[in-house]
């Protein structure tokens, strides 16, 4: 992904560069010519024709709306491995491609919200958790619950969860209803197992998120990161909205689940 951002950037300012120099200088010299031989060069035909093109889709991507697949199970129940996602590029601010720096402050992560970010231990890939602890938090994990600030969060069980296709091995968990202050959504967990993974306390610094992956014991989130618990706010790509396609495979031809497109993120 990110070298795909670098050749879409590298791509639009070469072609952008080529038309301007052509219509500022070149243009000019071949109408007073006006021979035979002083016919446009095929470079400058192919940047005027893809430089606009090539634009737009550099500021859809970097400023309203950025595409990612889902590679993973860390989201279950409510992200699926082969979901393809919208992640809304200006919640959090406007942020220059490539470098990721924030140039216009809009927003900020509500707890609750989905993101996308880089994570600090790999910030060549994206990653995409949902953010239970805000600047300031007292977070901890004991046994299968949540606590902020020193109270548990409630739990609605829902019932056994049915995994399909490549979510088959979270076939049989506990899907509940997590209550999160001002926003309810569901999650997995293994409440059978005897010492859950990722016990422990952090409080939140300054400029700083704490994530966890909905699939509560399948997810390498904030509790298991060694360098650091916390996403700096720098890291942050966007907040995923929408699932847009599910399908596996080039082309689709693997499974594809039409139920689930137009499928809004909570």
């Amino acid at each position: 992904m990110k070298w795909f951002e670098i050749g879409l950037v590298v791509l639009t300012f070469a072609t952008g560069l080529v038309w301007l120099l052509d219509r500022l200088f070149f243009a000019r010299r071949r109408a007073a010519r006006a021979g035979l031989l002083d016919e446009e060069p095929a470079v400058v035909d192919y940047s005027r024709a893809f430089f606009p093109v090539l634009a737009a889709v550099l500021v859809l991507r970097s400023f309203v709306a950025e595409p990612y697949k889902i590679p993973s199970s860390s989201m279950m129940p409510n992200l699926l491995i082969g979901d393809f996602i919208l992640v809304n590029k200006f919640s959090y601010g406007l942020r220059l491609p490539v470098t990721n720096r924030k140039f216009v402050p809009l927003g900020e992560p509500e707890r609750g919200d989905v993101v996308v970010f880089k994570p600090p231990h790999d910030p060549d890939q994206n990653w995409i958790k949902r953010v239970v602890g805000l600047p300031g938090d007292r977070i901890a994990f004991h046994g299968d619950t949540l606590y902020i600030n020193g109270e548990a969060v409630r739990y609605t069980p829902i019932g056994q969860y049915v995994g399909k296709g490549r979510g088959a091995e979270m076939d049989g968990a506990t899907l509940l209803t997590e209550h999160l202050p001002g926003r309810d959504h569901r999650v997995l967990e293994w409440i059978d197992r005897a010492a859950p993974a990722g016990q422990g306390e952090w409080t939140v610094p300054e400029g700083h998120y704490f994530v966890m992956g909905d699939n509560r014991d399948n997810s390498e989130d904030s509790r298991f990161w060694t360098q650091t618990s916390f996403l700096p706010e720098e890291n942050l790509r966007g907040k995923a909205f929408l699932i847009w396609l599910n399908c596996e495979g080039w082309f689709c031809t693997g499974s594809f689940d039409p139920g689930r497109i137009g499928t809004r993120i909570k």
